[in-house]
């Protein structure tokens, strides 16, 4: 059984740490264990049922109604989910049962749910509206602890999987206006965001040339030389030197002044970054839309 501080329930769920204190006194809807210290923390049971209380909010029904259903009467009213007008409920309830999947390890129920979602929106809508905010949430995509939840890496290696298959999916490019170099930097492994990126912009038409992770700045060199791209995007996830990026971002520049640096992270760069011309700074997948 893992356990979950409230905090954690706050991030997965997306319900304030206090309201969810104000539930537990005023609704019973769950009860908290206790450590031998009196802090509160939360079984997996209790973090799904959290999930499945944010879909029903999502269809706009009251947290009172809600603590008065049985977990059968709840389940239920999730299966009707599907049936609701409302995109942004349809979306949250896609979203929390990724979660849920997430957390139990179940492929199954994840893999079931992502078919759903791609099936109702189509696979690059369901990527905007389902699985970039499923990504955000849990931490898979701008932002990333360096000590990665197992959940988060059960999560995430079956979405790589299916960007990657996506990806391999697309037709030729055919626009020749722009071109692309990805990478992550030098001791940068979470490919996530970056294959995402791939995605969006190989889905508009323009060629790619992807080099995945942990690529140091002087071996861009060589296929700058070579491929002649427009734009290079990268990724700062993981916890480097604010000077180091820096550094890092300044020698491309420096060296390809013509090429534009197209980039996001887990960091408040647009303070890193004021010297350096010719960059985009990117906080969503719809920032990197907006200019394609």
């Amino acid at each position: 059984m893992n356990s979950y501080q409230i905090a954690d329930l706050e991030r997965l769920t997306g319900i304030k740490a206090h309201t969810i204190r104000i539930w537990e006194k005023r609704y019973n809807l769950i009860e908290p264990h206790r450590t031998s210290t009196n802090i509160r923390y939360y079984d997996d049971d209790q973090a799904r049922k959290l999930l499945k209380v944010s879909t029903l909010l999502a269809q706009g029904i009251k947290i009172s109604k809600i603590s008065e259903f049985s977990d059968k009467e709840i389940n239920s009213r999730i299966q009707e989910l599907q049936h609701v007008v409302s995109e942004d409920a349809i979306c949250t309830g896609f979203i929390n049962e990724l979660t849920a999947a997430m957390l139990a390890f179940d492929e199954t129920a994840f893999e079931k749910t992502f078919s759903s979602a791609v099936i109702r929106f189509g696979m690059y809508q369901a990527m905007l509206k389902v699985f970039y905010p499923f990504l955000h949430k849990t931490g898979l995509m701008w932002s990333m602890e360096e000590a990665m939840p197992v959940q988060e890496h059960f999560a995430s290696a079956i979405i790589r999987r299916k960007l990657i298959t996506a990806i391999d999916g697309l037709p030729a490019p055919t626009k020749r206006s722009k071109s692309f170099v990805l990478f992550l930097p030098n001791e940068e492994w979470h490919e996530t965001g970056l294959l995402f990126s791939d995605y969006i912009i190989r889905t508009h038409g323009y060629k790619t040339v992807y080099l995945g992770q942990n690529v140091p700045a002087n071996n861009l060199l060589d296929v700058i030389k070579n491929v002649k791209p427009t734009h290079l995007l990268t990724l700062y996830i993981a916890r480097h030197k604010p000077e180091q990026i820096v550094s890092d971002l300044l020698f491309i520049s420096k060296k390809h002044p013509g090429i534009k640096l197209m980039v996001a992270g887990s960091y408040p760069l647009d303070q890193l970054v004021k010297k350096i011309k010719n960059i985009t700074l990117l906080s969503s997948p719809s920032e990197l839309v907006k200019n394609l």
